[in-house]
């Protein structure tokens, strides 16, 4: 990976903001031409800074009135059942987020669900019978204040 300059810092803030912009937008925005700003995207994909790219839907759209927060824990700390809980997360849609971390819950869960009855559901009928969980204990979102803008950029 190369140090990144101003326009390739430009040019990573602009998509994150719009990944849908056209080359010849993006090259307007950053102040290149469009075949020099083409090339460097092309740079960036293909030494990593770009992921991918995605739509972000609407949670009101989709009905999916709950977002709810939940800490999981384990009692019992074997990497099978942690490597197990992991693979079997992966393929369940309604966990958007999901991630290992320290102190007295094991993961961080972020769930999305149409109402608190189906929450309850999934918590009571999928969440609570996943490898290793003993406990869960649920925070609430009551408003998004800020959505995921993106990382930033050194």
């Amino acid at each position: 990976m190369i140090e990144l300059d101003r326009i390739d810092r430009a040019i990573l803030a602009a998509i994150q903001q719009d990944g849908r912009l056209p080359v010849a937008k993006l090259a307007e925005r950053v102040g290149l031409s469009e075949t020099p700003c083409a090339r460097r995207l092309k740079r960036l994909e293909g030494e990593g800074y770009i992921d991918g790219y995605r739509a972000m839907l609407s949670r009101k759209a989709l009905q999916l009135g709950v977002v709810a927060f939940a800490q999981v824990r384990f009692s019992v700390h074997d990497r099978a059942v942690s490597d197990r809980f992991e693979r079997e997360i992966q393929g369940i849609s309604r966990i958007v987020s999901c991630h290992n971390i320290s102190g007295t819950a094991d993961y961080l869960l972020q769930v999305v669900a149409r109402d608190l009855d189906e929450y309850g559901i999934f918590i009571r009928d999928v969440l609570r019978t996943l490898p290793g969980v003993t406990a869960v204990e649920s925070m609430l979102s009551l408003r998004e204040v800020k959505r995921d803008g993106g990382l930033p950029l050194p």
